[in-house]
């Protein structure tokens, strides 16, 4: 029987990506993202690849969404076995210049929205036994950095979430990890910094020297090491965070 998986903020960059490649490796997919263009671009490299999917278009921050999202995929395919909870919102700022809205919007994303998605799913992963998730983090949720002190705390407060869910539900068959990728050139870079008249060519140059690696990783890179997590390759893995920042928590910068 072929396995299904939700991954949420799934139309773009590393979501995106992550469809791809688990369509490749034969799962069937849920494909969540508040962007519909974006959402039903993913779907159709996912389709084009010979891969089966849908789409649910929403907000993780909103508990009823999320519990659609499980209800999409049970009424399809009878089952979950696999989330990536990718979706976010990566908003900087001073803390003392950081409104009560924005603390509610970053954390309604980044943290509530993927305790809510856990919670969603794991109902019918303790039924079956079995069950894989991944979480998104950040590279910055173990290292410290300047202007992100909200997002920062998001993300570190996902890995938290992500060693109590595995200790909570390890004895049920269901694993828990989460990836903290290191710089990445997602189409938010991109789209952001071409308001700003810089290319893609130039922003991989701005990148150079990042790391151990010597550069920012691309999206599939990252889709790599949480395909890695989230397969049977990783069957006594758990409460596990896999760093793939290219070396950089190494030397907490370049070469």
């Amino acid at each position: 029987m072929k396995k299904v998986a939700i991954i949420t903020g799934g139309g773009a960059g590393i979501g995106a990506a992550c469809a791809r490649r688990f369509a490749a490796e034969g799962l069937d997919l849920v494909i969540a993202d508040v962007s519909r263009s974006n959402a039903e671009r993913a779907l159709g490299q996912v389709e084009s690849q010979g891969g089966q999917g849908a789409i649910c278009i929403g907000d993780v921050a909103d508990r009823d969404f999320c519990a659609s999202l499980v209800d999409e995929a049970e009424s399809r395919w009878g089952r979950v076995d696999v989330l990536i909870a990718n979706a976010g919102v990566q908003i900087g700022g001073a803390l003392e210049q950081t409104s009560d809205e924005l603390w509610e919007r970053i954390v309604g994303v980044n943290l509530k929205g993927v305790a809510q998605c856990c919670e969603a799913v794991l109902p019918g992963m303790i039924a079956r036994g079995s069950g894989s998730i991944v979480m998104i983090s950040s590279i910055n949720a173990v290292r410290g950095s300047s202007g992100m002190p909200v997002y920062d705390a998001t993300k570190a407060g996902v890995l938290a979430l992500m060693r109590s869910l595995a200790v909570d539900y390890g004895p049920n068959g269901i694993r828990v990890n989460a990836v903290c990728p290191g710089n990445t050139i997602t189409d938010f870079h991109i789209n952001r910094l071409a308001e700003q008249g810089i290319d893609e060519t130039r922003l991989r140059e701005m990148t150079r020297g990042y790391g151990l690696l010597g550069r920012a990783a691309d999206p599939e890179e990252i889709a790599g090491a949480v395909w890695f997590l989230a397969s049977d390759d990783a069957s006594f893995v758990t409460g596990h965070t896999l760093v793939a920042d290219g070396g950089f928590s190494v030397t907490g910068g370049g070469s």
